[in-house]
């Protein structure tokens, strides 16, 4: 058993090697003769104990229904269209604001919607536990939520920069304080750079398979030469999912191909495809490493799965943030949707990380025999005399902040206080 150091996480059975995976062959054949081994101090690996089924209570034959994916449990969730500079943006929200706690809020890939994306996560009977106490809202990018009419000719889809600055509209319609980013891929890209831009509205992130980096040439002529030869479904199929996956999950990504081919309109998504590809960087940098690094300021979870096409961006990201400040959970047993394959693991880090943030410090474990436990409920008050217990760090302004640990912060001067559970 290997035990990690880490401030409110578990430590988990290491799994198996790193192992690069490429998204398309078409892409890796040119791309090969760039490739170079990634290493860097700070890469800190936490590996979770295998989970075979891939949601409770269904099979993988049940991923074909529709319902799975559209379906939604609760009948309280509310659908605005809210007015940004840059368009309306449809949201998706439940509950209303509670206290100081602030609001999660959600940011889906390319290719999906809110739905397609996280619907399973959000309806698995732990994750619940945890969403109770907060509002959740859930955005849409631009003409991707089902049913949207699709954008005239001539329409310019807003660039990533300007999604991002899309979403304080949603922040002060909402009356958020402040929010916790959950995003995937092109969300989880977005949420980042509107964490760099609106640093105080930003809590904390959870990003699943970002890449920080712009196309450069190869990657742009190969998704050129790519959509070409394919549809525009398997093209994005190719984004989300590795080419094992494609290859032995053939029930799921079928399904996906079902959902993204007859739920997302396919002009819109093309116009959100095109964008995406024609990112810049993302322009981070781990602080002290250039002079006036720009980096996230709030703690960040980085997820990815252990056989998932976006692992080589992911462990770029984390070697340019701030090992003090961020997580970096590889999942084993996990491809390119951990959130749709491995929603229990996904559901026990969340927690884990609200928790090292200095909220829910108690929630009840369904796992647990003994008696019940305190409700998930802290103030700002609360969570001000916690952090002292959860950070090394000094407090930013009125707003304090956990630590998590990276096994190497070599250089930082920084000793972090840690707590070891093994199981």
């Amino acid at each position: 058993m290997r035990v990690m150091t880490l401030p409110a996480l578990l430590a988990w059975r290491e799994g198996a090697q790193w192992t690069a995976l490429p998204a398309h062959e078409l892409t890796a054949t040119l791309r090969g003769l760039l490739l170079h081994d990634v290493t860097m101090a700070g890469l800190q690996e936490l590996r979770f104990p295998e989970e075979k089924p891939l949601l409770r209570g269904q099979d993988v034959a049940e991923l074909e229904n529709s319902d799975t994916f559209l379906l939604a449990v609760d009948t309280d969730w509310k659908e605005h269209d809210i007015e940004t500079p840059y368009g309306l943006l449809h949201v998706v929200i439940r509950g209303s604001p509670k206290g100081n706690r602030p609001a999660i809020l959600t940011y889906h890939d390319v290719g999906l919607n809110h739905k397609l994306c996280f619907n399973t996560f959000f309806n698995f009977e732990d994750m619940q536990e945890i969403t109770k106490h907060f509002v959740v809202c859930h955005v849409d990018a631009p003409g991707q939520q089902v049913g949207a009419s699709q954008f005239p000719q001539g329409y310019q889809f807003p660039s990533l920069e300007q999604l991002a600055a899309m979403l304080p509209s949603v922040v002060q319609h909402f009356g958020f304080k402040y929010v916790i980013g959950i995003g995937v891929g092109a969300g989880a890209y977005v949420l980042a750079k509107f964490a760099l831009i609106f640093p105080d509205l930003v809590e904390g992130l959870v990003l699943m398979n970002i890449d920080p980096n712009g196309k450069g040439w190869i990657d742009w002529a190969a998704t050129k030469l790519s959509g070409l030869t394919s549809t525009l479904p398997d093209t994005v199929l190719s984004h989300l999912f590795s080419q094992e996956e494609l290859v032995n999950n053939t029930e799921l990504v079928q399904s996906y191909r079902q959902q993204i081919g007859n739920v997302v309109n396919q002009a819109n998504l093309q116009l959100f495809w095109n964008m995406y590809n024609s990112r810049r960087d993302l322009d981070i940098n781990r602080p002290g490493t250039v002079p006036n690094a720009k980096t996230l300021r709030c703690p960040v979870m980085l997820v990815v799965g252990d056989n998932a096409p976006a692992e080589d961006g992911v462990v770029e990201c984390n070697s340019k943030l701030d090992p003090t400040t961020t997580t970096f959970l590889k999942m084993a047993d996990s491809g390119g949707l951990p959130q749709v394959t491995q929603p229990g693991k996904l559901t026990e880090a969340f927690k884990y990380f609200l928790q090292g943030m200095g909220y829910i410090p108690y929630l009840k474990d369904r796992r647990l025999s003994g008696g019940a436990v305190p409700s998930a409920s802290m103030t700002r008050l609360a969570r001000s005399r916690t952090a002292s217990l959860t950070s090394a760090s000094s407090v930013d302004g009125s707003r304090p902040q956990a630590c998590t640990h990276s096994e190497s912060s070599e250089g930082l001067g920084q000793v972090n206080h840690t707590m070891e559970v093994s199981c």
